[in-house]
Protein backbone atom coordinates (compact mmCIF):
# COMPACT_ATOMS: atom_id res chain seq x y z
CA UNK A 1 0.00 0.00 0.00
CA UNK A 2 1.35 3.36 -1.08
CA UNK A 3 -0.27 6.83 1.53
CA UNK A 4 1.01 9.87 1.56
CA UNK A 5 -0.68 13.21 1.91
CA UNK A 6 -0.03 16.62 -0.26
CA UNK A 7 -0.37 20.00 1.59
CA UNK A 8 -0.57 22.54 -1.09
CA UNK A 9 -1.12 26.57 -0.90
CA UNK A 10 -2.56 28.80 -2.80
CA UNK A 11 -3.83 32.73 -2.98
CA UNK A 12 -7.12 33.44 -2.03
CA UNK A 13 -8.32 34.47 -5.43
CA UNK A 14 -7.26 30.98 -6.43
CA UNK A 15 -9.74 29.55 -4.30
CA UNK A 16 -12.84 28.59 -6.80
CA UNK A 17 -10.72 27.88 -9.52
CA UNK A 18 -8.58 25.10 -6.96
CA UNK A 19 -12.12 23.92 -5.79
CA UNK A 20 -13.54 23.24 -8.93
CA UNK A 21 -10.00 21.73 -10.17
CA UNK A 22 -9.90 19.52 -6.88
CA UNK A 23 -13.30 18.16 -7.64
CA UNK A 24 -12.80 17.20 -11.03
CA UNK A 25 -9.37 15.36 -10.26
CA UNK A 26 -10.83 13.75 -7.20
CA UNK A 27 -13.75 11.91 -8.86
CA UNK A 28 -11.95 11.13 -11.87
CA UNK A 29 -9.07 9.28 -9.66
CA UNK A 30 -11.53 7.99 -7.41
CA UNK A 31 -12.41 5.82 -10.40
CA UNK A 32 -8.95 4.76 -11.39
CA UNK A 33 -8.56 1.10 -10.91
CA UNK A 34 -5.52 0.95 -8.11
CA UNK A 35 -6.72 4.02 -6.41
CA UNK A 36 -7.58 2.94 -2.53
CA UNK A 37 -8.72 6.47 -1.47
CA UNK A 38 -8.10 10.00 -2.63
CA UNK A 39 -9.94 12.93 -0.45
CA UNK A 40 -9.13 16.71 -0.91
CA UNK A 41 -9.25 18.80 2.23
CA UNK A 42 -8.90 22.60 2.85
CA UNK A 43 -7.82 23.30 6.26
CA UNK A 44 -11.13 24.84 8.35
CA UNK A 45 -8.57 26.89 9.99
CA UNK A 46 -6.85 28.17 6.32
CA UNK A 47 -8.94 28.37 3.05
CA UNK A 48 -5.39 28.66 1.42
CA UNK A 49 -4.16 25.78 2.27
CA UNK A 50 -5.42 22.10 0.66
CA UNK A 51 -4.34 18.94 1.95
CA UNK A 52 -4.76 15.64 -0.15
CA UNK A 53 -4.95 12.29 1.27
CA UNK A 54 -4.09 9.77 -1.22
CA UNK A 55 -3.88 5.73 -0.94
CA UNK A 56 -2.92 3.23 -3.79
CA UNK A 57 -2.70 -0.76 -3.96
CA UNK A 58 1.05 -0.08 -4.77
CA UNK A 59 3.48 1.97 -7.07
CA UNK A 60 1.97 0.74 -10.45
CA UNK A 61 -1.34 2.34 -9.54
CA UNK A 62 0.60 5.54 -8.19
CA UNK A 63 2.62 5.67 -11.60
CA UNK A 64 -0.75 5.21 -13.22
CA UNK A 65 -2.76 7.80 -11.92
CA UNK A 66 0.24 9.97 -12.52
CA UNK A 67 0.28 9.58 -16.12
CA UNK A 68 -3.33 9.85 -16.06
CA UNK A 69 -4.81 12.92 -18.71
CA UNK A 70 -7.35 13.72 -15.65
CA UNK A 71 -4.03 14.38 -13.40
CA UNK A 72 -2.24 16.06 -16.40
CA UNK A 73 -5.21 18.43 -16.88
CA UNK A 74 -6.33 19.20 -13.33
CA UNK A 75 -3.06 18.41 -11.52
CA UNK A 76 0.24 19.60 -13.90
CA UNK A 77 -2.02 21.62 -16.42
CA UNK A 78 -4.23 22.82 -13.10
CA UNK A 79 -3.82 23.91 -9.84
CA UNK A 80 0.09 23.52 -10.21
CA UNK A 81 0.09 26.06 -12.02
CA UNK A 82 -1.60 28.40 -9.34
CA UNK A 83 0.19 26.79 -6.08
CA UNK A 84 2.67 28.72 -3.96
CA UNK A 85 3.86 25.96 -2.41
CA UNK A 86 4.20 22.18 -2.05
CA UNK A 87 4.78 19.39 0.67
CA UNK A 88 4.27 15.90 0.20
CA UNK A 89 4.63 13.60 3.72
CA UNK A 90 4.97 9.52 2.89
CA UNK A 91 3.22 7.46 5.33
CA UNK A 92 3.52 3.71 6.69
CA UNK A 93 0.35 2.08 7.92
CA UNK A 94 0.13 0.17 10.95
CA UNK A 95 -1.29 -3.00 10.15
Amino acid sequence: MVSFTVRLRFDQEHHEQVTEQLRALTLASRQEPGCVNYVAHFLEADSTTVLIYEQYRNDEALEFHRNTPHFHQYAIGGFYQLMLERQIENLTAIV
